[in-house]
C-alpha cells in the first residue's frame, strides 16, 4: 500500500476507535411507556400530527416518512394536503395504513412498510389497544405516542420534546416548546390582568350550512380553548363533548361572540371555507348566510359584528396558540389590542414550517 494511503487508513481507524458509539435514545412517550431506540430512525410511519412532525424535524423529516395514516390529512384537510404534496411530491405515493377514526387502520399495512418507528397519537394507540401496539412492537417497530389532543400546556410541551428526541432534533424542539410556552403564558397573563369578560360565546362547526345545526363543543376541541382563555361557553354542560345545541337554546342564551369553525371541506357547498387557499371573498357570504338564521339578527354577536370564522384544522397542534389568542381577542379586545393573530400565524409558518400559510385562517364577518 502507498505509505501515504496507509497512514491515512491508520489515522482513520484510530479516529473511528476514538469516537463514541451513537448514543441510544430513550424517551417516555405520552402513553407513559419508556421506549429506547438505537439511533434516529430513517424510516417513520406517521399516524397523525403531520404539521407538528415537520415543525420539529424540518423539511428533511419528510424524506424519512415511509407510510401514513392518510385520511386525517388528505381527506380532512384536502387543501392543506395539496400544499404539502406540492412541496413533497413523494407523500402522494406513500403506503396508507388506514385510519382508526373509520376503523380502517391496518397494523399489517403499517408493518409491511418496514418502518423503524411508528409515531402515533394517543387516541390511535388507544384505538389499537394493548394487543395492537404489541403486534407492531413484536415486528421490531418502536411505537411512540404523542398527545396534542389533550390541549394542555404540559402535554403539548412533552409531545414536542419527545418528538425532538426521537427525530434527533432536541434543540429545535426545545426552541419550539419555549416559543409555545411563552406565547401561551402571555395569553394567560393578559386574560388574568383583564379579569372576567362576562361575554357568552357560541361555537358551531360550520360544515352543513345554516339550514342544519352543526356540532358545538362542551369539552375539548374548541371548548378546551375557550376554557383556557376563561370564556363563558354556552355549550358547557349542554353537550358532553360535541353535539348540536337547539336553535331555541342558542337564541335564549344571547351569545356575545359566535365562532364559526370552517375548513377546506369538499362537496359541502354551504360550508364556511377557511384554510389553505381560502379567501375573504369565499368566506364572507358563507358566514353571512349563518347570520340570516331566524332570530340571529337580534343576537348581540350579530348586532355588534362579533361573528368570527376560525380554521377547524388549527386546533390541537403547535400553532393553536394563535387561535387561542384570536378567541381571547374577541373576548378581551382591549387586552389584546396589539395582538394580530393572523400575522402571528404567518410568522409561525415562516419560522418553523416548510410551507407558507397562504390562505385565510381567521376572519370576521363584515
Amino acid at each position: 500500500m502507498n505509505p501515504f494511503l496507509r497512514s491515512l487508513a491508520i489515522a482513520a481507524a484510530a479516529l473511528a476507535f476514538a469516537l463514541p458509539a451513537a448514543a441510544e435514545i430513550s424517551v417516555t412517550d405520552l402513553d407513559g411507556r419508556t421506549v429506547t431506540l438505537d439511533k434516529v430512525p430513517d424510516r417513520v410511519a406517521l399516524g397523525f400530527y403531520y404539521e407538528d412532525y415537520l415543525a420539529v424535524t424540518g423539511a428533511e423529516g419528510a424524506d424519512r416518512i415511509v407510510a401514513l395514516s392518510r385520511a386525517p390529512w388528505a381527506d380532512w384537510r384536502p387543501a392543506q394536503w395539496a400544499v404539502y404534496i406540492a412541496r413533497f411530491p413523494q407523500l402522494e405515493t406513500l403506503p396508507d395504513f388506514g385510519s382508526s377514526d373509520d376503523n380502517t387502520f391496518s397494523v399489517e399495512a403499517l408493518i409491511a412498510a418496514r418502518p423503524e418507528v411508528a409515531i402515533l397519537s394517543s387516541w390511535q394507540t388507544a384505538a389499537l389497544g394493548e394487543s395492537g401496539v404489541k403486534q407492531i412492537e413484536e415486528a421490531g417497530i418502536k411505537v411512540i405516542a404523542l398527545d396534542y389532543n389533550a390541549q394542555t400546556l404540559e402535554r403539548h410541551l412533552m409531545s414536542t420534546r419527545v418528538l425532538g428526541a426521537v427525530m434527533g432534533q432536541p434543540e429545535r424542539a426545545e426552541q419550539l416548546a419555549a416559543m409555545y410556552e411563552t406565547m401561551t403564558n402571555d395569553t394567560l397573563a393578559r386574560v388574568a390582568k383583564a379579569g372576567p369578560s362576562h361575554r357568552k360565546i357560541y361555537v358551531e362547526l360550520a360544515q352543513k350550512g345554516p339550514g342544519e345545526v352543526g356540532n358545538s363543543y362542551g369539552n375539548g376541541m374548541w371548548a378546551g380553548v375557550i376554557d383556557l382563555v376563561g370564556g363563558d361557553n354556552i355549550a358547557k354542560g349542554q353537550v358532553e363533548n360535541w353535539g348540536p345545541l337547539s336553535p331555541e337554546y342558542v337564541l335564549a342564551q344571547q351569545p356575545d361572540v359566535i365562532l364559526l369553525a370552517g375548513s377546506e371541506w369538499l362537496n359541502k357547498p354551504e360550508a364556511v371555507i377557511l384554510g389553505f387557499g381560502a379567501t375573504d371573498e369565499m368566506a364572507q357570504p358563507k358566514m353571512a348566510a349563518y347570520a340570516t338564521r331566524p332570530g340571529w339578527a337580534d343576537l348581540p354577536a350579530v348586532r355588534n359584528k362579533q361573528v368570527y370564522g376560525i380554521y377547524h384544522g388549527g386546533n390541537r397542534t403547535l400553532s393553536d396558540f394563535v387561535y387561542a389568542r384570536a378567541i381571547a381577542k374577541a373576548l378581551y379586545p382591549e387586552a389584546f389590542a396589539d395582538v394580530d393573530p393572523a400575522a402571528e400565524l404567518a410568522d409561525y409558518y415562516t419560522t418553523w414550517m416548510p410551507i407558507t400559510a397562504d390562505g385565510l385562517f381567521i376572519d370576521q364577518l363584515k
